[in-house]
């Protein structure tokens, strides 16, 4: 009787799990590669594999999480528009020769993002985490009407003590001081850790906050920006979040290596759009509306041109990556990428095997020491099959390399927060600079050769001559990589 009574709960778990299958797998039309790694964990760990997809599998409906209807009063729209039919019908006047040799790319990240070029910005290129806070700091304490910061991790630490004591002296001072975390990125951080700041009149928002204390069950869909606009006339974009192991504090990955951006011009009304509507998303009580003094007329006198290119799980098209793309394609001589995760898509993957079998000098650096390894060993199995294409792949070992960043032929080049991955293509929040010319594509050319230094290749000898356990992890994490 008892046995009985097992073998009914079993096919009864057996028929919930399949349920559950085609419920949420089917029904949600997600890609052959993810509906498959789901199935298999379905498969092999029933009731608890479900239990994971709650956690990190959900599709997020494509519905507008991000509007501002007061977008028309800073010209957004009819720009677009202007930009879009001038470039189709041959009739746009670029300022820049570089950026009309791209001008299909701009073409595509305009209509398919509303990414407006812009082509008169000064860019500073940051590379370590000292001076890009000595950076930000000292533009803190010059900004006179307001401070915008949006970090997917905010740490309490020495770093981000400071920070807080420094935009709490500037809120007493009269400066408008607003704050945005991500709360998963940010773990461990509440709002009582900005106590002093809300006092003095700053205000201090959550993405995607947990509706029941301490669990999170939305680890997907994070909001995976880093962004910094003082006064509407400078912006940050890159790599940097705020912590003390981003002036490579912690032991555990040594020095930190990244790329950051700061960017003076008619890009940054771009890059403060795109966090007045996080911002208003996130916020329930304290909404930005529109006021001439957070869009200055502010041009630079030089000629750097750009496009501030999002995505994320609630757009029809993956930007980003469509935007990778596009710049692989279009390569003549070479492809730099430094990313701290190495998992392209088949689309992604062909384009750099392709260009690679060209012999276009494709180059791939990644870090030594990973920070998840499931996805360090995935990452090692895609690099394999561009190392027998004819890529060549360098391992940062001087600590830990974090920059996302790509340049073609030395003069066309991406920095933002996107990592090579589906999180970053697909799941989370992301935001690029897409720049248009020569001397900061040549910049950040130098400073991938200058960081081979540091590296060692990983040749097709040592690749060959990886151990059997190597194998079988890279073949494991391989099978999960559309869901890591």
């Amino acid at each position: 009787m008892e046995a009985h009574m097992w073998s009914w709960i079993a096919y009864a778990l057996f028929l919930l799990n399949f349920s559950f299958s085609i419920v949420v797998i089917f029904m949600e039309r997600r890609d052959a590669a993810a509906t498959w790694a789901w199935l298999m964990v379905l498969l092999f760990i029933p009731i608890l594999g479900f239990i994971l997809y709650l956690i990190f599998g959900q599709n997020l409906s494509r519905r507008h999480l991000f509007d501002w209807d007061e977008k028309v009063k800073i010209g957004i729209e009819s720009t677009i528009q202007t930009q879009m039919r001038e470039i189709k019908n041959q009739l746009f006047r670029f300022r820049n020769p570089h950026t009309e040799e791209n001008e299909d790319l701009v073409y595509m990240l305009l209509r398919n993002n509303d990414a407006i070029l812009t082509e008169d910005n000064d860019v500073n290129i940051f590379i370590d985490g000292k001076d890009k806070f000595h950076s930000l700091l000292q533009d803190i304490r010059r900004a006179k009407h307001h401070i915008h910061l949006q970090y997917y991790i905010f740490r309490v630490d020495d770093l981000g003590s400071e920070i807080v004591h420094l935009l709490t002296e500037k809120a007493k001072q009269g400066v408008k001081v607003r704050v945005l975390y991500d709360e998963m990125g940010s773990r461990g951080v509440h709002k009582r850790h900005f106590k002093e700041l809300i006092e003095a009149g700053g205000i201090v928002e959550i993405f995607f906050p947990s509706k029941i204390p301490f669990i999170n069950l939305r680890l997907n869909y994070r909001n995976h920006r880093k962004l910094a606009i003082i006064d509407g006339n400078i912006g940050y974009v890159g790599g940097f979040n705020i912590g003390d192991e981003y002036l490579g504090l912690n032991p555990k990955f040594g020095y930190w290596r990244d790329t950051h951006l700061r960017i003076e011009g008619t890009a940054v009304p771009s890059i403060q759009t795109r966090f007045i509507l996080d911002w208003n998303q996130a916020s329930d009580r304290h909404d930005i509306h529109y006021s001439d003094t957070y869009f200055p007329n502010s041009p630079s006198n030089n000629d750097v041109s750009m496009q501030i290119v999002t995505s994320g799980p609630d757009s029809e098209w993956e930007q980003i990556k469509n935007g990778y793309i596009k710049m692989i394609s279009s390569a003549r001589e070479s492809v730099y990428i430094q990313t701290p995760y190495f998992i392209p898509d088949a689309s992604l993957l062909d384009a750099l095997r392709i260009a690679a079998l060209s012999g276009v000098d494709v180059r791939i650096m990644i870090p030594n020491k990973p920070d998840h390894l499931f996805v360090y060993w995935a990452t090692y199995s895609y690099i394999g099959e561009l190392i027998k294409a004819g890529a060549r792949t360098y391992i940062y070992d001087a600590g830990f390399i974090h920059a996302k960043t790509i340049v073609v032929d030395k003069k066309l080049s991406s920095v933002g927060t996107a990592n090579i991955d589906v999180r970053s293509f697909r799941l989370n929040f992301e935001v690029n600079a897409f720049i248009y010319h020569h001397e900061t594509g040549r910049k950040l050319a130098e400073i991938f050769e200058k960081d081979m230094e540091l590296c060692f290749e990983l040749t097709p000898e040592l690749y060959k001559n990886r151990t059997t356990m190597v194998k079988f992890k890279e073949s494991i994490s391989r099978l999960l990589s559309p869901i890591l």
